[in-house]
Order: C-alpha cells, then sequence, then structure tokens
C-alpha cells in the first residue's frame, strides 16, 4: 500500500499533472549535487541485462528499510539525455488500469479529500477537492478551471528524464509506459513546487516539507527498485543523508499496475533476446532514439510564441498536458476551459 500523504519525520520532494520532466533541472538548493555526478561511471553491460530483467518482473520487494534498498541500487553516472522526449514514455496520463478514468484524475482522487465531480464524467473528472500538500505541507483548495486547475499537479516522484538518464532506455516502450502511470510513481502536490523541481533528483531537490522528506526519498529508492534504475553518487549522498535522521523508514510497499499489466504482455522469456541486443557494446537504446526523432517540432509565430495546430502535435512534442500560460497553450486546445489543454 502507499504510505499516506501525511508527515513522517524527515524530508521530502514532488511530482504534477504537468510532468514535470520536460522543463530543464534547475533547482539547486542547500542539498544540490556535486559536479562530479556526471564523471561516474556508466552503466556495464551486464547490469543493463539485470536491470532489464528486474523490471521485466514488475515487483518492488519494497517492505524493507529505505537504508537497506538503497544499498542494493547500482551506482553509476548519468547516461546521455540523447533521445529523450515525453513519448518515450507513452501519451500522457493513460488509463492503463482500464478503470475508464484517465491516470491524472485518479490520483486527484486518490489523494484528495472532499472530492466532488464534473457531472456525466462517470465521477472520472475531479471537479473540486481538498489536499494537504506533501510537498509544501499547505491545504490546497483545489477548484478545476481555467486559472485554477494548475494550482495541484501530479508530480512524477522519480522524474521521466531522470529516470530516462538512469537505466529507463534499456526499458521497452510498455514497461516506460507503466512507469509514467505508476500510482507509485505519483503524487498529487503544489503545483509551484512541481515546477520549481522539474526533473531534478534528490542531490538538486527536496521538498520544502522537512516532515515528508524520508518518505519522499523512501518512495524515490522502491520507484528505482522496481524499474532497475540507478543512482548516481551525489543522488545517494543526498539520499543517505536524509535518512540518517529517519533510520527506521521503509520503502512504501509497491503495487501500482505493473505486475499485471506487464505480467500479461511480456512473458518471462520474451525480454532475453533484448537484453542480449542492449547488452552488447555499441547499441544501446538506439530503437528509442529513433522512435523520438520523427516527433514534429512546434512552429514559431512572431515573436517566438509556440504555436501547436492540435493536440497531436501537443502530444508528438511530449509537451501534454499543457497548462495556461506555458509556451504553445491555447484555448482552442483547451475543449473544456479549465486552463489544461490536451488532457
Amino acid at each position: 500500500m502507499l504510505l499516506p500523504l501525511s508527515a513522517c519525520g524527515g524530508s521530502d520532494s514532488d511530482t504534477s499533472a504537468l510532468s514535470s520532466d520536460s522543463a530543464s533541472e534547475s533547482a539547486t538548493p542547500s542539498e544540490s549535487a556535486s559536479p562530479s555526478e556526471t564523471s561516474e561511471s556508466s552503466a556495464s553491460p551486464s547490469d543493463d541485462a539485470s536491470a532489464q530483467s528486474n523490471a521485466n518482473s514488475g515487483s518492488s520487494n519494497a517492505s524493507g528499510a529505505a537504508v537497506d534498498m538503497l544499498a542494493t541500487l547500482p551506482v553509476k553516472g548519468r547516461a546521455p539525455k540523447t533521445g529523450y522526449a515525453r513519448t518515450q514514455f507513452g501519451a500522457a496520463w493513460s488509463d492503463v488500469d482500464h478503470n475508464g478514468c484517465d491516470t491524472r484524475n485518479d490520483i486527484l482522487k486518490r489523494d484528495m479529500t472532499n472530492v466532488t465531480f464534473k457531472p456525466g464524467t462517470h465521477d472520472c473528472v475531479v471537479k473540486t477537492g481538498t489536499l494537504n500538500d506533501p510537498y509544501t505541507g499547505k491545504t490546497i483548495n483545489f477548484v478545476r478551471g481555467q486559472h485554477t486547475s494548475t494550482a495541484v499537479q501530479i508530480d512524477h516522484v522519480v522524474a521521466l528524464s531522470d529516470a530516462w538518464q538512469k537505466g529507463a532506455q534499456q526499458l521497452n516502450a510498455d514497461q516506460r509506459l507503466q512507469l509514467a502511470n505508476d500510482p507509485y510513481n505519483l503524487l498529487a502536490v503544489d503545483g509551484p513546487a512541481n515546477q520549481q523541481k522539474s526533473d531534478s533528483d534528490a542531490a538538486s531537490w527536496l521538498p520544502s516539507n522537512k516532515s515528508f522528506r524520508c518518505q519522499y526519498v523512501a518512495r524515490q529508492i522502491g520507484v528505482k527498485h522496481k524499474y532497475a534504475l540507478w543512482v548516481t553518487q551525489a543522488e545517494k549522498d543526498a539520499m543517505t543523508n536524509v535518512l540518517s535522521s529517519c533510520p527506521g523508514q521503509t520503502v512504501p510497499d509497491g503495487g501500482g499496475v505493473v505486475a499485471s499489466a506487464q505480467a500479461d504482455s511480456q512473458p518471462a522469456q520474451t525480454p532475453e533476446p533484448a537484453q542480449t541486443t542492449q547488452a552488447a557494446p555499441a547499441p544501446a537504446p538506439a530503437p528509442a532514439q529513433t522512435q523520438a526523432a520523427p516527433a514534429p517540432a512546434p512552429t514559431q509565430q512572431s515573436g517566438g510564441d509556440v504555436y501547436y495546430q492540435n493536440c497531436s502535435a501537443v502530444r508528438a512534442a511530449g509537451k501534454a498536458p499543457l497548462y495556461q500560460g506555458q509556451p504553445g497553450y491555447s484555448r482552442k486546445l483547451d475543449r473544456d476551459g479549465d486552463g489544461v489543454a490536451c488532457e
């Protein structure tokens, strides 16, 4: 089960209805990463094969001490960001659990109280609710609307860009889709905090709500273990520092939807040829990079404004959903006028 979004004696961080991964890393508070992070050795072929096998299992095996699980995560440098696009992780907020509601609204329903729904949506589209924000400690009264929806966003606890640079290139398309929509890796949080986090890891961003940091770091460790991702040395040091104040912190039990959805479509023996291919010195994630290349770039209007012809172009560029005020947002893309386009 997921840990409740309440304080847990330590310190924490963020994720959004807008996937913060598309932004560049920027926020670097006092818990910032050391520059040596990028100079660490990269993954060995055998490690990549082992990671692929672990991810194929769809099991988090999470329930032990966070410090112990952290010790099992490989420590390597960041892989190049080459080939990364939001589309590498599938369409934003897909209904991977086939309950008729998109992932974004599933998480809003899960994490908020006093929830009401937009009429005629079969209790799928959240209209209002109250969020006790884990990242800031604030209470946010959410109201769906053109100028208000961005107050609460859905954050990937392990940002997709960060995941891409730390092992997700070795996952297949189905596994990346699950990672992007796994409730285990998602939290409803304060919008500005999510924007500030961007695609930072624990070395360069932690929640301002220090009482949640232990839970936040423990969940990142659980996600990275579940999807066979690695950490950089600076990231591990930051996590260790946070957990030193709460040595008894456990990793949340992980569920999500990966085990059932993936086990049915990915027989155990199927990934083996892929492991061999990716373990070879040269190939790495060439198919994923090729897939990202065709994504059409938005056209530029006078003044440098970004313009998207339709939501298909927004999704192809990996920018969905778009929030009012962001480059490329327009009313024609926002069908219900709630300030969130191409949901």
